[in-house]
């Protein structure tokens, strides 16, 4: 693995040095980059938690990624300039299912001088930078998050108003790699899990989020939402090209599906 060929992917053409400057550029530049996607989740491809394998995809074949290889890339990059980094576990939707969500997400703890930052790259709608470990509200790119302290060992990221996910909780200690494994294993296979049910992409523009959810196209700017149905496999395959820079025409075999589950996972833009 190499870190220019990372740097080259994302855009990055600057110094980079283990200082906040940095870690906030490469964090948006990896967004604004590399989107967030688990077409290979419903393509049923191998999925694991090995940095090489996530190298491998995003930044040799530029594809996009899942929380696991998003922050998973990330995380070794950081670690290859000399940030201090911890890789946390996360449970997205805690709140509302329980611990079923343990290890269902990885998160990014960066020590640096100012203290300890939480960076996430992973959630597909969430922050745009890094934010610092304290409790309270953060407005990133115009959109409004708060980090909570639930107890002695919990915390809480609650996600702006558009956002799919509403929080996710995570812990400080180190993430343990078995659970994590065995989770990403069944979130990739199993047919209870979202992953498996429907396909996402999510990528970071200017002004706004794009995001295709199965055949909902939808653009998010903060507090306004616009969707639009995608008609048709080739307009998929298209869209997958010229909106999120995804050259993936094996994604035509997923329409079947797709159409299938509509109406079950989006009933909101089921008559648009």
């Amino acid at each position: 693995m190499d870190l220019g060929a990372y740097l080259a992917r994302i855009g990055h053409a600057g110094p980079v040095r283990p200082d906040l400057a940095t870690l906030k550029a490469l964090h948006r530049a990896h967004l604004f980059a590399i989107p967030y996607e688990n077409l290979d989740v419903r393509l049923e491809r191998p999925m694991g938690l090995g940095v090489e394998q996530a190298f491998d995809k995003l930044v040799t074949r530029r594809r996009g990624g899942w929380c696991y290889e998003m922050n998973g890339l990330l995380g070794w990059a950081l670690g290859e300039i000399g940030f201090s980094v911890t890789r946390l576990s996360g449970a997205v939707m805690r709140a509302e299912r329980g611990d079923a969500t343990l290890s269902n997400h990885l998160v990014l703890k960066v020590d640096l001088p100012e203290g300890p930052w939480i960076a996430d790259t992973g959630l597909g709608d969430g922050l745009t930078e890094p934010i610092p470990l304290a409790e309270g509200p953060y407005r990133v790119a115009g959109y409004d998050f708060r980090l909570e302290r639930l107890d002695a060992e919990w915390w809480r990221l609650h996600n702006h108003e558009m956002g799919g996910a509403k929080s996710f909780d995570f812990t400080l200690a180190p993430a343990d790699p078995a659970p994590m494994a065995a989770m990403c294993d069944w979130l990739a296979t199993s047919p209870d899990s979202i992953f498996t049910q429907a396909a996402m992409a999510y990528r970071f523009g200017p002004s706004h989020i794009t995001m295709l959810l199965g055949r909902v196209l939808r653009r998010v700017t903060p507090g306004r939402r616009t969707d639009q149905l995608v008609d048709s496999a080739d307009e998929f395959v298209a869209l997958l090209k010229s909106e999120f820079d995804l050259d993936l025409p094996a994604a035509a075999s997923l329409w079947p599906g797709i159409c299938a589950t509509h109406e079950k996972l989006y009933p909101a833009a089921a008559e648009i």
